[in-house]
């Protein structure tokens, strides 16, 4: 436990620097190294070795094309990298069609592209809501994505230890419960109101928005919270699936205490896009 705490608390400080550069490549630079160590990690966990090097090697350029891609006209590189990346990996199973399993190689894809979707949406929220004209709004709703999984996560720990009985998914995760859940919801809807109210006493506002953040406002991440507990909870179930089939018991080692990136960004796979497009299609119209 000891353990545990100590990581968590050099990873808040991190977390910390690394927001100081938020205006800056820095910040991207990070998501991208980030991501692409997940990426790893999940090319590692599908079984790979170094035999097939090349189908990491291959992934790096093109999570710092799409992590990278601020301006038009690496924006407009995206699609025929795509492209060309799915005709190398076809000529890869082609030519090794033997050793290459395309199972493996298929799983490996599909857990890359959520991967790199959830930590792209933090570099997306960035892009939406620049400094210069929605001022820190864009940390906020990124420090809000992770008070929704990380939060949730450790109510769902306190609540299933105090009150669980029902297994929530038990072949999957047998330590997880449905008390353990709806305490993970309740904790993720009180650390986003919380979160809020303390952004909106710094900054009296969000940029955009004519008017003071008001009862509707906290109503609204109330809701977001819930949802995000939920899909929180499936990320996880989902990392933890796919650990089973894999037959490992943590991702990496990279957090003494608490695995790999992966094993620490699980509940946050899902909830990040899933912020991303709420703040960007609706949470401004709410005036």
């Amino acid at each position: 436990m000891k353990t545990r705490i100590l990581t968590a608390a050099v990873g808040l400080v991190v977390l910390a620097i690394v927001l100081l550069f938020f205006n800056t490549p820095v910040f991207d630079l990070v998501i991208a190294a980030v991501c692409l160590i997940g990426v790893h990690e999940a090319f590692a966990a599908m079984g790979f070795a170094k035999k097939q090097w090349y189908l990491y090697v291959l992934a790096i350029p093109y999570v710092l094309l799409v992590m990278l891609s601020n301006g038009a006209p690496f924006r407009a590189m995206v699609l025929p990298a795509t492209f060309v990346l799915l005709l190398i990996l076809n000529c890869c199973l082609i030519a090794r069609s033997r050793t290459l399993d395309f199972g493996k190689l298929s799983g490996y894809l599909y857990f890359s592209a959520v991967i790199v979707l959830c930590f792209y949406s933090l570099i997306y929220l960035k892009r939406c809501l620049p400094v210069e004209i929605y001022q820190y709004d864009a940390i906020y709703f990124i420090l809000l994505v992770l008070c929704f999984a990380w939060g949730g996560d450790s109510a769902a720990y306190f609540a299933g230890r105090f009150f669980g009985r029902h297994k929530l998914a038990p072949i999957v995760s047998p330590h997880k419960t449905v008390e353990g859940a709806v305490g993970g919801v309740f904790g993720s809807m009180l650390l986003g109101i919380l979160a809020t109210a303390i952004y909106s006493g710094v900054s009296g506002r969000f940029a955009s928005l004519t008017v003071e953040v008001n009862v509707r406002h906290y109503l609204l991440i109330a809701l977001l919270g819930a949802v995000a507990s939920v899909l929180g909870i499936l990320g996880d179930l989902f990392a933890s699936a796919i650990k089973r089939q894999a037959g490992i018991k943590d991702y990496g080692t990279i957090f003494p205490g608490h695995g790999g990136i992966l094993d620490r960004f699980d509940s946050v796979m899902f909830i990040a896009p899933f912020v991303a497009f709420i703040v960007r299609y609706f949470f401004y119209f709410l005036k």
